[in-house]
């Protein structure tokens, strides 16, 4: 059998030519694993900036809200007790308690104090401090 001679010319083509082709490969690969990498940095920073617009609008709301005369008017009667002429404030006290204004609560506060001294307190308290059994 006769084996077709290959000369060293074209060896040398055929190595060239495939090195060069591997050289492309490469080169096509890289390219693609970084246009790979560049779209998955857009999409998050797309669902990042969607994630930042719903909490600015959030925020946005909010603000609109707490700067609203309502807002200020809720705290006003909330915090410090206060109504515009003309309202009435009812107090809906649970079930089992009843609602003690300002100086019920002190006076109770005081009937529990005095049930909580000893006998030899109390009759101290009555001789030397008078002017709390002012009658």
């Amino acid at each position: 059998m006769n084996t077709p001679h290959i000369s060293k010319t074209t060896k040398i083509v055929l190595l060239v030519e495939f090195l060069l082709l591997a050289y492309m490969l490469y080169v096509l690969s890289t390219s693609l694993y970084k246009s790979y990498q560049v779209d998955r940095f857009i999409r998050t920073a797309e669902e990042e900036n969607a994630k930042l617009e719903k909490s600015n609008l959030s925020l946005a709301e909010d603000y609109a809200y707490y700067s609203s005369d309502a807002w200020k008017e809720k705290i006003a009667k909330q915090n410090f007790g206060l109504v515009r002429p003309g309202e009435e404030v009812i107090i809906l006290a649970p079930d089992n308690q009843m609602y003690l204004s300002e100086e019920d609560r002190a006076v109770k506060a005081s009937e529990q104090y005095y049930a909580s001294l000893s006998n030899p307190k109390k009759w101290f308290l009555f001789f030397f401090d008078r002017e709390r059994f002012a009658f």
